[in-house]
């Protein structure tokens, strides 16, 4: 059998190129659907909340509900608001593995400290610990909201979100201005900025017949007690966050873009969920997957280092069979196939140099998969075996999704990790395939519209397996 030449050869696609006026407006209207799942879930428990309200909404109901399971129910399972578990029941149970999506609710930030109030010169700060690989600079001279959870001592938990409503205050961390900025100006980037120099302006007007010391933090005390009830000691057992604020916004004059904060893990947990909201009957169960903690390595009870996925199958698997035991768990680990749902970066003209053009992913390109991410020589990767590659890329063309592949930047140019190795750990065959984005990482990131749409479209052809 011979082939033309354009047959041997892999060329890639542009999502854009190839598609009608019709799929246009589809990729367009889906984006906005989009754009407001990033708004609503600026931190990893208000994105679980979201996720929680729209599956509930589409059937979704939480195995606590149920005793047995059958095919076609629809379960969740929800690890202390931080991690989540939504699965479909497939015709097989789980007798054959399950197809599993597993992507990352957290997302870089400025978590405030324990005891975060101070005063100087006459202005009220919040102090803050960054979480997650940042560059403090980019949070400078910039708008944020606060956002997260204060736990009171008699066990009440009060909801915080400042700086995103209509008419909301803003917080900002201040910048030095360039005419004073000689010595910053000489200093390595790494170097110009200071941790225990990201301080939140929070207040400049002082408590009226108080003490002359503290004035102003103590009006900021008085304030919060006011709104929400709580006290200087109740911030020692919170968890507030300092994001940026303002909405998810159209990049470019033919909107063809999403810029947002977030969008590295919240694209491939928000594509995901869709996929997963509009699976039915599945062959083999269907399990999305949102964990906690990835930024910081998967640690704790809520990131994939923990055992909250062995645990939720155990779960299912107790529901499905009466006889089901550590033994067959093990099993159907070692049957189960995943993708490791993360970002990749996108070839920036403005950055070439650090990506090597032959295996870099292109914004419009399709949804990307990354054989290996890790460092130098693959250190704390998947690596994914070949046989597996080749069933994603036939499930793939198959369906006529637009892919592409990806790699974390040139050999020794730097590198970093998902979810992959700690899901292939536990025995699943796993491969990453997400979104490419160009400032990963940054307070504003982009994604293309079209990317994110085959992310969504690849995932629903991996769950309907």
């Amino acid at each position: 059998m011979s082939f033309k030449p354009e047959q041997l050869k892999y060329s890639r696609k542009n999502v854009w190129a190839q598609s009608s006026d019709a799929m246009r407006q589809e990729i367009m209207n889906f984006s906005e659907d989009y754009k407001h799942f990033l708004v609503a879930g600026k931190t990893e428990r208000a994105c679980v909340r979201e996720i929680i309200k729209r599956a509930a909404a589409q059937g979704f109901k939480f195995i606590e509900q149920s005793n047995g399971l059958k095919p076609g129910d629809k379960i969740m399972m929800n690890n202390r608001g931080k991690a989540l578990l939504l699965a479909v029941i497939g015709q097989q149970g789980l007798d054959n593995g399950v197809s599993l999506i597993g992507s990352h609710t957290d997302v870089p930030r400025l978590d405030l400290k324990p005891q975060p109030l101070f005063e100087e010169a006459g202005m009220a700060y919040f102090k803050t610990h960054y979480y997650g690989g940042i560059k403090k600079y980019q949070w400078l001279a910039r708008p944020l909201a606060l956002h997260g959870v204060v736990c009171l001592q008699n066990g009440q938990t009060i909801d915080i979100a400042i700086g995103d409503g209509p008419g909301d205050p803003v917080f900002n961390i201040t910048d030095l201005l360039p005419h004073l900025a000689k010595d910053q100006m000489v200093k390595k980037l790494t170097e110009a900025v200071d941790g225990e120099q990201l301080n939140i302006l929070i207040g400049g007007i002082p408590l009226k017949d108080g003490e002359k010391d503290n004035a102003v933090k103590l009006a900021i005390l008085n304030l919060l007690h006011q709104n929400y009830g709580i006290t200087e000691e109740d911030l020692i057992s919170a968890e507030l966050e300092a994001v940026p604020a303002g909405p998810a916004y159209d990049v470019g004059l033919d909107r063809s873009m999403v810029g947002a904060y977030g969008q590295d893990d919240r694209v491939c947990v928000y594509t995901s969920l869709r996929a997963i909201l509009e699976t039915t009957n599945p062959f083999r169960t269907a399990v999305a997957l949102f964990v906690d903690k990835e930024e910081i390595g998967s640690t704790g009870n809520t990131g994939m280092n923990g055992s909250f996925l062995p645990d939720a199958l155990a779960e299912i698997g107790s529901r499905l069979h009466p006889q089901f035991n550590n033994l067959t768990l093990r099993r159907v680990l070692a049957k189960s196939i995943a993708l490791s749902a993360d970002v990749t970066p996108g070839l920036d003209p403005n950055f070439e140099g650090v990506l090597e053009k032959n295996n870099a992913a292109r914004i419009g390109g399709g949804v990307a998969i990354s054989k290996y991410t890790g460092a130098k020589g693959k250190y704390h990767t998947n690596d994914a075996s070949a046989e597996f590659v080749a069933f994603v890329r036939s499930l793939f063309n198959r369906n006529n999704i637009v892919w592409q592949t990806g790699e974390l930047g040139k050999v020794d140019q730097g590198g970093g990790g998902t979810i992959a190795h700690m899901i292939a750990e536990l025995g699943f065959e796993v491969i990453d395939c997400g979104v490419a984005l160009l400032s990963m990482h940054a307070p504003f990131e982009i994604a293309s519209k079209a990317d994110v749409f085959e992310a969504y479209r690849a995932y629903k052809a991996f769950f309907a397996l």
